[in-house]
């Protein structure tokens, strides 16, 4: 904890007694929910009083009423994102996302609506979508940033181009002063302010606009002549004719209200959008090029530099789709989209475009991307060039700092010179991408902000560009607002008489400075290390881990790979973050997750704070389902974090008795399968399903997998020698889930494998009767010594047959990828490599063999049947759905449908136990079971995960079937 909360807990005391008598909202002030609203996606790091998450505006009435009396400011909150330090502080920090989140009015004739605070953009846009709206302000975060925060933040996003950015989509704000006092803003009429509320806002509007006027040749001089501008504060709309004065609090940052409700103007989406991805072969290239390929009229031209594609070509989220949309190796791409109603026009305006690039020596340099489905992961792929960016390894990292400064087209190539100048000049080089339409590059200069030698050269490089803002008449804050990063840079381009008139500003509205103190005016030095992330003293506490994290540098540099973006805070499309999109809590987040292991592991949640009781409840809810593996840029694998700290969590406090069960299963699961009639009665009796929760914790209100008689392999024993090394040669691994309880699965699987014309070599451990094993339920429970074993029992026996020749292959997706994934993070070398490169999937064998022409499959036709098809999240994370699709679609006259999910719930362990079976279902009841209530009663469930069958199960009485058995029903020669 940090000295300034030590020193004032007994004032914090009261302080979270009353807020917690007034709310109907939550009040968090323990050290680990003040850690984690401690940063946004800046450098920065602060850490707050206390946490509030308001569920209206009464609470937030009284939450700036509590925090006034005891002298505490406020900060408001909205998803987190924002990359200069502009939601945090020492004071009460408002989280709105959580609750305050409503539509409060909409009207589809006329295309407006008010929303709270806490409203996420993406879902805005759901919900207006099948209108024909949209609300075109549409940064990068858009599937987590919030309308509040946005508003604050004067947010702009790809298309602004077009459609300008929040003060030119704002119609009013309802807000409050930070007294409490309600009041709201909007256009001015011929009579009136365009003010609600109490006589004090009305004089408050008129000093406001009196003040712009007094200034209003100073604004004219000195504002500069560029879209992007959101600097300061607006005085600079309040001298147009008709001004609106909601458009002041727009861009202000917190500083001057806290928002209750904002009023947007919606626009009409297009019928069609078309992209034209043009190459360079130079950066400079591409800058000089940008002002004529805007003058065509497109939506949007946005970069993306040699850094992304080089970074972006090794994360299996993004490498198709790069690999799709560039020929041959261009330094750079812009993206260029055109939008519209007549699809023909657009096709033409991409022959325009490249007849542009032809023009300027660029022959045959456009990709054209006319599908939306294409053009889908194209958008991906740049709103992610951020994390792309950052998941560079290593203490230095592109550091946002003068990330979006932005300058009139003509000076965009010798303004982007001159600052790489800077960078060589101080020893580094910057990363490009963004808004190259409006002249609004974010560049990141490679520093690191752990050695007070990369302090020195942020402010150097900082102080530098500045001045050449200045030359080329630009803004020095474009896009992401000033907070602690720009603040300090307000007077110097602004000049001291606008400085002291935005003082004025925020006097008039906070005169006593209790909302969001020390931005834009009265600054913090932006490279005072106090503030910083990694503060002067920060250091990773020594620890031995069980798991090898060396291609991290460590596990502490691996738990710093999370950049605080957020991406983690999607609420629909890929999996990513399943425990999150059910609860909406930060501590149930990836992002919240890793700030806490960083936290802990720094030593400033206190002593011992890895290992503690606070730490174990932020990691409950990971159900390790790998998909921020995958889907997090920056590559943040909590399934394997987890596995860390459980295991020096259980070294301290010992194993529970149902982990040591669950854990203990492929070793009593022969014994439990000769005892299958007693072992199911808990099944059928109740008493004996609340004896079992009772005792080990597993719910009553679940049924247990029904043990059965195992499935065992046929045939003699196999040696190396009797591998050919031809591509037939197979081993097909019996997991103890589909071996115990679902025998069917691996027979069906044995059946459609020798149809296809593999051979199946049957292995065996080197020493006694039990079958293989995986370790996946020793890891579960954090058990790494005795998941060795069993990684090497099991290296050890299929070792001779992969240097053979022979592929290993799965059915269980948590198993198979126990091969590929951890197996080399509990034995490093070359002997795990060569397993994981031999080991597939059922599915993805299939698939890779049908495609190479090597096999076919006779299978009957089905006539039209339906098949919806679930992913476990493993095979998701591991880019596997794409096989798994692949075979099924080569059943002819099966129609496939793949559900839009995220994890089913199940997680192994986590949907049968009593304290989790709730967020279990909550998970599934979030798009898997409706779309499966959906489904006709003659349609096919496929699901190839053991826990999502049962999940589907027990939540909406379906079976779900393995892909093998669909296969295997679908053979000629099984069907005749």
């Amino acid at each position: 904890m940090d000295g300034d909360s030590a020193r004032g807990a007994p004032k914090v005391g009261r302080l979270e007694q009353r807020l917690s008598q007034a709310l109907q909202g939550d009040v968090r002030f323990d050290a680990f929910t003040r850690g984690r609203y401690s940063t946004d996606a800046s450098i920065y790091q602060i850490m707050p009083a206390g946490v509030v998450l308001p569920k209206s505006r009464d609470d937030l009435a009284a939450t700036l009423t509590i925090a006034a009396e005891h002298g505490v400011p406020v900060i408001m909150r909205g998803g987190g994102t924002s990359q200069n330090g502009q939601p945090i502080g020492s004071g009460l920090v408002v989280d709105c996302s959580r609750h305050f989140n409503a539509m409060t009015a909409y009207d589809a004739e006329a295309g407006t609506i008010t929303v709270e605070p806490g409203m996420v953009l993406e879902r805005l846009n759901t919900r207006v979508k099948a209108d024909g709206w949209f609300f075109p302000v549409e940064p990068s975060t858009a599937t987590r940033c919030t309308i509040g925060g946005m508003a604050g933040n004067n947010s702009c996003g790809a298309r602004s181009l077009r459609f300008g950015k929040m003060s030119d989509n704002v119609l009013a704000m309802e807000a409050l002063f930070h007294d409490a006092e309600a009041f709201g803003f909007g256009l001015t009429g011929n009579e009136t302010l365009g003010v609600t509320g109490s006589a004090r806002a009305e004089e408050l509007a008129r000093r406001m606009l009196a003040l712009a006027q007094d200034n209003r040749q100073e604004i004219l001089d000195r504002y500069p002549n560029v879209q992007r501008r959101v600097g300061g504060y607006n005085l600079d709309s309040l001298i147009e004719p008709r001004p609106n004065l909601a458009h002041l609090l727009v861009g202000s940052e917190g500083t001057l209200a806290a928002t209750t409700s904002v009023t947007l103007k919606l626009s009409r989406l297009p019928t069609h959008r078309v992209l034209g991805i043009c190459h360079f072969p130079s950066f400079r290239a591409a800058m000089e090029t940008t002002q004529h390929l805007v003058a065509l009229g497109p939506v949007a031209v946005e970069l993306v530099d040699n850094n992304v594609l080089v970074l972006g070509a090794d994360i299996p989220l993004f490498k198709a789709t790069l690999a799709d949309i560039t020929r041959g190796k261009p330094n750079c791409l812009l993206i260029a989209e055109f939008a519209g109603d007549d699809l023909d026009t657009l096709k033409a305006d991409l022959k325009r475009l490249d007849a542009c690039m032809a023009d300027h020596g660029f022959s045959d340099a456009v990709v054209e991307v006319l599908e939306p489905s294409r053009q889908k992961t194209v958008w991906e792929v740049r709103e992610a060039c951020l994390n792309i960016m950052m998941s560079m390894k290593g203490d230095a990292k592109p550091i946002s700092f003068i990330e979006d400064c932005a300058v009139p087209l003509e000076h965009l190539a010798d303004y982007t010179d001159a600052v790489t100048e800077v960078f060589t000049k101080h020893g580094t080089r910057g990363t490009w991408y963004a808004h190259a339409s409006v002249g609004c590059l974010h560049v990141r200069p490679i520093l690191d902000m752990k050695d007070a030698g990369g302090v020195r050269q942020m402010r150097a490089i900082a102080e530098e560009t500045a001045d050449l803002v200045r030359r080329y008449k630009g803004s020095y804050s474009g896009e992401h607002g000033d907070g602690i990063s720009r603040s300090e840079f307000v007077e110097p381009l602004f000049g001291a008489t606008l400085t002291r008139a935005f003082e004025t500003v925020k006097d008039g509205f906070d005169p006593e400075n209790r909302l969001n103190p020390n931005k834009i005016v009265r600054p913090l030095k932006f490279d005072d290390r106090s503030l910083f992330r990694f503060k002067p003293d920060y250091a990773v506490q020594p620890i031995e881990t069980a798991l090898d994290w060396s291609d991290w540098g460590g596990l502490g540099s691996a738990v710093e790979m999370c950049n605080n973006n957020g991406t983690c805070r999607k609420l629909a499309g890929g999996a990513m973050c399943p425990s999150y999109r059910a609860t909406r809590e930060e501590q149930h987040l990836t992002r919240g997750r890793a700030n806490s292991l960083r936290l802990a592991l720094s030593g400033q949640l206190g002593k011992d704070a890895f290992t503690s009781a606070d730490m174990k409840r932020t990691m409950d809810l990971c159900v390790s389902c790998k998909a921020c593996r995958r889907e997090c840029p920056t590559g943040v694998d909590m399934a394997k974090m987890k596995i860390e700290f459980l295991h020096h969590y259980h070294a301290e406090h010992g194993l529970p008795a149902r982990d040591r069960v669950i854990a203990e299963m492929p070793r009593y699961a022969g014994i439990a399968a000769r005892l299958a009639p007693l072992m199911n009665l808990r099944n059928q009796i109740p008493a004996l399903a609340k004896l079992g929760e009772q005792m080990l914790g597993l719910s009553a209100r679940r049924s247990l997998p029904e043990w059965r008689r195992p499935w065992r392999e046929q045939g003699p024993v196999a040696k190396p020698a009797d591998v050919t090394g031809e591509w037939q040669d197979v081993i097909l691994f019996g997991d103890t889930f589909n071996r115990a309880f679902e025998r069917e699965n691996l027979e069906a699987a044995e059946r459609v494998l020798k149809a296809a014309g593999y051979r199946l070599h049957r292995v065996v451990a080197h020493s006694g009767s039990r079958p293989l094993c995986c370790g996946r339920t020793y890891l579960a429970s954090g058990q790494t010594d005795r998941a060795r074993e069993e990684a090497r029992r099991t290296l050890d026996a299929l070792l001779p047959f992969v240097r053979a020749g022979a592929r290993v292959v799965g059915l269980e997706p948590s198993c198979l990828f126990t091969f590929r994934d951890e197996f080399l993070s509990l034995l490093p070398g070359e002997e795990a490599k060569a397993l994981a490169e031999q080991a597939f999937l059922f599915e993805e064998l299939l698939a890779a063999d049908l495609q190479a022409g090597r096999i076919t499959l006779d299978l009957a036709d089905q006539a039209g049947r339906v098949a919806h098809l679930h992913g476990h999240c493993h095979q998701k994370s591991f880019g596997a759905m794409g096989a798994v699709e692949t075979v099924l679609r080569a059943v002819p006259g099966l129609d496939v449908k793949v559900i839009e999910s995220s994890c089913c719930g199940m997680a192994g362990a986590f949907g049968y136990k009593a304290e989790t079976i709730d967020v279990s279902f909550a998970m599934a009841e979030l798009s898997l079971f409706p779309a499966l209530r959906k489904a006709g009663p003659d349609d096919l469930v496929v699901a190839d995960g053991t826990s999502c069958r049962h999940q589907i199960h027990d939540g909406v009485q379906r079976e779900a079937e393995h892909v093998a058995r669909v296969l295997d029903r679908a053979l000629l020669s099984t069907a005749e």
